[in-house]
């Protein structure tokens, strides 16, 4: 018979790879704020299987279960069989989109980046009090939460970049756009275009990102290839801030989260420890950590349109935190802060923050 879905043609074999054994289950962070079945990799792929058999249609029906997933890849580090579930979900969310069958907050974010230079659909960004398009040895590209959402944090790391004297700019950025790959549809050409062209006009020989999604898309999305091409080296923050000592310490017990995006799909992990360590004699891990550790809850547009569920999956993670008498919860991810941060209980006292945040209150002594 033949393939009726694109997902079909391009991983038909990875579906069937599915052994239904159910070890993703006890990984996948939608399941365990759902306790929902459906809602796991072997729901999925068993879902998509009766689609490739004909049984069932690729239609709005399957909205709630093939659109609510993080894209954390904690499923494929743990599954037995290989399965590249995240890579399935995002052809099959293509496959929807084509169809017309897509959740409405997905829509609605391609829609906007027709329209803004940033997914919140906002006329301008804070300001920050810093140079811009200028000639510079980095240029810091900040991303959507940290311009419109994470501005104290944004703050902080840019104070922290100018402590430690490095020779920056920031550029009249736009959305990187990747996200639009996580819910269906294509990279904005467009928008990719013009941060190429401001990054280039600045001479720069590396482009510094405090948001690891962004640094992925420049690294790995052909719409960025030009970069690479030109000899610009793409760097989260915590790969250049490792190399620099903060002559500051702190005896609080402190903790870290890692990001979905920067460790388990850049394979940084410890880079920001080392940068911790320095300014930490007291710290802990939490159970799950490195290629194990808990999603936050806001990756794969699951933060938008999900937030029930999305605030659900990151105070699991923060019991973690609680649980290891964490006082400081440090990550790498502007997401993750607004995330956890949002989904803080009030009895718990731990602060969450950027480590570049957390050093910047360390040496002004707050």
């Amino acid at each position: 018979m033949e393939a009726k879905y694109d997902f079909e043609r391009k991983f038909r074999e990875q579906v069937l790879k599915c052994s239904r054994c159910g070890f993703c289950q006890a990984h996948c962070p939608v399941f365990g704020a759902t306790l929902r079945p459906a809602y796991n990799a072997r729901g999925k792929m068993l879902i998509l299987k009766e689609v490739m058999e004909g049984k069932i249609d690729l239609n709005d029906e399957l909205i709630e279960t093939l659109f609510q997933c993080t894209m954390c890849a904690n499923c494929f580090t743990n599954c037995p069989s290989g399965v590249e579930v995240a890579e399935i979900i995002k052809c099959v969310r293509r496959d929807m989109v084509n169809i017309g069958s897509c959740h409405p907050a997905f829509k609605g974010m391609n829609e906007v980046l027709k329209k803004y230079t940033n997914i919140y659909a906002e006329e301008q960004s804070e300001d920050f009090n810093r140079q811009r398009n200028r000639q510079a040895e980095y240029v810091f590209f900040i991303g959507c939460v940290g311009a419109y959402r994470e501005e104290e944090s944004t703050t902080a790391t840019l104070d922290l970049l100018d402590r430690l004297n490095i020779n920056y700019t920031l550029i009249d950025e736009v959305c990187c756009s990747g996200v639009l790959e996580d819910v269906g549809f294509q990279i904005n050409e467009n928008l990719a275009k013009k941060n190429i062209e401001r990054i280039l006009t600045t001479n720069a020989s590396a482009l510094i990102t405090g948001c690891p999604y962004c640094a992925r898309t420049f690294n790995s999305k052909p719409q960025y290839d030009e970069l690479k091409d030109k000899g610009i080296k793409i760097l989260h923050i915590s790969q250049l801030l490792k190399d620099y000592d903060f002559d500051v310490k702190t005896d609080m017990v402190v903790t870290y989260h890692d990001p979905c995006d920067l460790g388990r799909h850049c394979g940084i992990f410890e880079e920001p420890r080392q940068t911790i360590r320095k300014i930490t004699p007291n710290f802990v891990e939490m159970p799950h950590n490195r290629m194990d550790a808990l999603c936050c809850g806001a990756g794969g547009g699951v933060r938008g349109a999900y937030a029930k569920n999305s605030i659900a999956m990151a105070r699991r993670r923060l019991q973690e935190a609680e649980a290891v008498g964490a006082q400081v919860v440090l990550t790498e991810c502007n997401s993750c802060v607004h995330n956890l941060s949002n989904a803080k209980l009030r009895r718990q006292k731990f602060e969450v923050h950027n480590t570049t945040h957390f050093i910047i209150q360390l040496l002004e002594g707050k």
